[in-house]
């Protein structure tokens, strides 16, 4: 019974741990600009908060499809949503999407 509830406390210490990074991106051929968030949790999924130049904020959550690769979905308050995908290392990387058809670069983490 002990090692059974030292279990649900590391499973629950370890399903708490998350990494925050900052997030920044560009709409290609716009002068649209983006800053925010993105967080990964133990899960192997996370969520981004961005908000761009021109006031519009997008949510989005992505889920690891690889150790390395994660793919996501954004919807934003102006009504534009779009599929991206990235490249982590951990604690940084690129990515790309598609943002109300247009595309999407991003950078995460240390710039």
């Amino acid at each position: 019974m002990r090692n059974f509830v030292f279990l649900l406390f590391l499973i629950s210490i370890m399903s708490s741990c998350s990494l925050t990074l900052p997030v920044r991106g560009q709409v290609q051929n716009s002068e649209e600009t983006f800053t925010g968030t993105a967080t990964g949790y133990m899960s192997g999924g996370g969520d981004l908060q961005i908000v761009s130049n021109k006031g519009t904020v997008c949510k989005g959550n992505f889920v690891y499809v690889t150790s390395r690769k994660g793919e996501g979905v954004f919807n934003c308050d102006d009504g534009r949503s779009g599929p991206f995908e990235f490249v982590s290392t951990g604690k940084s990387g690129t990515g790309h999407g598609d943002l109300g058809g247009s595309k999407f670069t991003f950078t995460f983490g240390t710039f």
